[in-house]
């Protein structure tokens, strides 16, 4: 491929390395700085004699190689907030007990049920300085006030570090805020907050002036679901989509629409570069014309909040806008690399991002793949030919981006490139009239002869994804994808594209070998599945479910409520698209199970149970009455596992007389699932 040619490509991929490796090893910042060093002597030296030896060229590449990866290593290391002594994990010796908090807010989140929530900067921690990024949650109440971005907060609460999944193969999300340098949650109430003086800034000022902006379009004639579409396609606001909507826009493949990204930005910039033409193309005007594009576009980026895709989108227009200020031929590919290697320098936990993954991989893949699909068949009437490049638009970006979806979400939509075919050219319309919309409300409310044909467009847009999303068949759903399964799917797909760009039997052997390899990791992963034998107690809140496998059969144990709506049931749908099995058997509850030769006592809250037992696992659950010292004399336990169904008043009491009586203790709502 070109690309690894130019030198920026192979600088970029010892960066990347540093990143990837500054995760799986600790490593000192000062044993880096120290490396950095005589890395930089050993280039200069090696750049002398570089001319004159060929020996001396290959170790002036390793050195430029090895210099990137440090580099790599050294922006993450930087980076990692909570390494500072002043940070708040590293004074907080007591999570049991509240704590008391001056927080500046700098973002709001999707509410939850019970909570409103702010990401928060720690300013101070009981009375002593500190620092350090937390998600504040304060409890709804009806006379609670309104927060503004920027505010100061006194606030007391208990303090929660960020915790791993407590049940198998679910979505980390513990590691999903760390990515972002967010290691705690803080629980409070409103009656606990003191609010102080508002602090003004860049940041605090976009964000309430969206605020104003989604305030003056709430008090216009815009119906709630249509306007919270609205604020996601222009705004990058996707806190209030209700559940059913985002859900046919996953279904129906067109979920990227949702997310501010080249698509959006894209349209900003044509309606920028609309408003300004009465600009002369002079030198002047010319640059006059780029200051107000960059302008605008990163003041867009920070008004929709800075999202992955957005920021890759903005810094990628950037330099196209640049690159045609200055008059020369901007190579694409450059323009991607440079624009990726600028965002990870100053955010490298972006490269964690599955938005900032996905939205680089469709953009490749657009860029190197569509002319291939689009050289298939050239339409001269120019109506075919629009809607044939969207066609091909959509399926580069879905083979580029579909391996990894999969892996992520365990589905895919069949119906995509019908989904964009209907509605991108709708999408064009509703983003000129939105636009205009939230220009309105910059001011002041926008008035009815405007706000009633966006509400159409978008309601019509609404209708034809949930059209599409209905044909529930073209949904393939629960798809299991292992990371092996992953690379090898990309390995397949590259050398497959490689040889249709120049096809020869030796590229062709390669990736018939390729696909040869992706069936032999498919097996490997079949034969693990069926050797592997387990039994998990799952961490369920007011419920009991076990299951039990056999290779890729799973028996689940449980009440009626879980049995009948399995299919619902996120906790083990994860579980059996995780392990690459199937719930052959549903099963009620027992008091006794065995598994590889270990008994397995269940006591319930009937609190029945059989005398003379003697079990391996004792397992407690719906919180049954009883008197855990007797129960220990009577059966002996080796081990006891409550689980999520229990009071936390009882758990406590059970706890305190195993710890005398030593005996292991396992509690899932803190420890997690239980495994044999």
């Amino acid at each position: 491929m070109k690309i690894l040619q130019f030198p920026l490509s192979r600088i970029f991929i010892g960066f990347l390395f540093g990143i990837l490796l500054c995760r799986i090893v600790s490593l000192n910042t000062d044993f880096v700085f120290a490396s950095l060093t005589l890395g930089i002597v050993g280039l200069f030296i090696s750049s002398l004699y570089s001319q004159k030896k060929p020996f001396y060229k290959i170790l002036f590449g390793s050195f430029v190689f090895l210099l990137s990866l440090l580099v790599g290593i050294l922006t993450t290391l930087i980076h990692k907030e909570n390494s500072s002594p002043y940070h708040y994990t590293n004074q907080i010796a007591d999570y049991e007990k509240a704590h008391k908090l001056d927080l500046l807010l700098v973002d709001k989140l999707k509410s939850t049920q019970k909570n409103n929530r702010y990401v928060s900067l720690v300013k101070e921690l009981d009375g002593n300085r500190s620092y350090g990024k937390v998600i504040l949650n304060i409890a709804k109440e009806d006379d609670a006030k309104n927060l503004k971005i920027g505010s100061h907060l006194t606030v007391i609460g208990l303090v929660f570090k960020n915790k791993n999944p407590l049940n198998p193969n679910l979505f980390d999300y513990g590691n999903y805020l760390e990515n972002q340098e967010i290691y705690a949650q803080v629980y409070t109430k409103p009656n606990q907050i003191k609010i102080g003086n508002y602090e003004s800034g860049l940041w605090a000022g976009f964000s309430n002036f969206r605020e104003t902006i989604i305030s003056n379009l709430e008090h216009s004639a815009i119906a709630k679901e249509e306007l919270n579409v609205l604020n996601a396609l222009i705004l990058g606001q996707q806190q209030d989509i209700s559940p059913e909507v985002l859900k046919d826009y996953q279904y129906a493949g067109a979920v990227h629409v949702l997310s501010v990204s080249g698509l959006h930005v894209g349209f900003i910039l044509l309606f920028i570069n609309f408003l300004l033409k009465p600009i002369s193309n002079s030198r002047k005007g010319s640059l006059l014309k780029l200051l107000i594009i960059v302008l605008s576009l990163w003041s867009f980026a920070i008004l929709a909040g800075l999202s992955p895709s957005i920021v890759r989108s903005v810094t990628m227009f950037s330099f196209l806008a640049i690159g045609i200020h200055l008059r020369r031929t901007v190579n694409i590919y450059h323009t991607l690399l440079v624009s990726m290697l600028l965002i990870l320098l100053f955010k490298p936990s972006f490269l964690f991002d599955v938005g900032f993954q996905l939205s680089y991989l469709a953009l490749f893949f657009i860029l190197w793949l569509q002319p291939i699909l689009s050289s298939i068949w050239e339409p001269k009437n120019k109506i075919i030919n629009y809607f044939w490049d969207i066609i091909t638009v959509s399926f580069a970006a879905q083979i580029g981006a579909m391996p990894l979806s999969i892996y992520y979400f365990h589905q895919f939509p069949g119906l995509f490139f019908v989904t964009n075919l209907l509605i991108l050219p709708l999408l064009g319309l509703i983003m000129a009239v939105g636009v205009l919309a939230v220009l309105i409300a910059t001011f002041h409310t926008v008035p009815e002869f405007i706000a009633k044909p966006i509400e159409f467009l978008i309601a019509f847009l609404n209708s034809i994804i949930h059209w599409v999303a209905s044909f529930d068949a073209f949904v393939f759903k629960n798809i299991s994808f292992s990371t092996a399964m992953l690379w090898s799917s990309y390995l397949v797909i590259i050398l497959i594209i490689l040889w249709i760009k120049r096809p020869n039997f030796k590229r062709l052997t390669v990736a018939i070998a390729s696909i040869l390899l992706l069936q032999i990791i498919f097996i490997i992963q079949k034969k693990e599945t069926y050797n592997n034998e387990e039994l998990i107690i799952f961490n369920c809140k007011k419920n009991t479910i076990i299951t039990e496998r056999i290779g890729n059969a799973v028996t689940i144990y449980s009440n009626d409520s879980i049995r009948e709506n399995l299919s619902s049931n996120w906790i083990i749908q994860s579980y059996l698209v995780g392990n690459f099995c199937e719930a052959k058997a549903k099963k009620p509850l027992q008091n006794l199970l065995y598994f590889k030769q270990q008994k397995m006592l269940i006591i319930d809250s009937s609190c029945v149970y059989t005398k003379g037992i003697y079990p391996d696992v004792l397992v407690i659950i719906q919180s049954p009455k009883l008197n855990m010292q007797r129960l220990l004399k009577t059966c002996k336990p080796k081990e006891i596992v409550v689980d999520g169904s229990n009071f936390k008043s009882y758990i406590r009491l059970w706890e305190a007389t195993c710890r005398k009586e030593k005996i292991p203790f396992h509690i899932t709502n803190e420890k997690g699932f239980y495994k044999i």
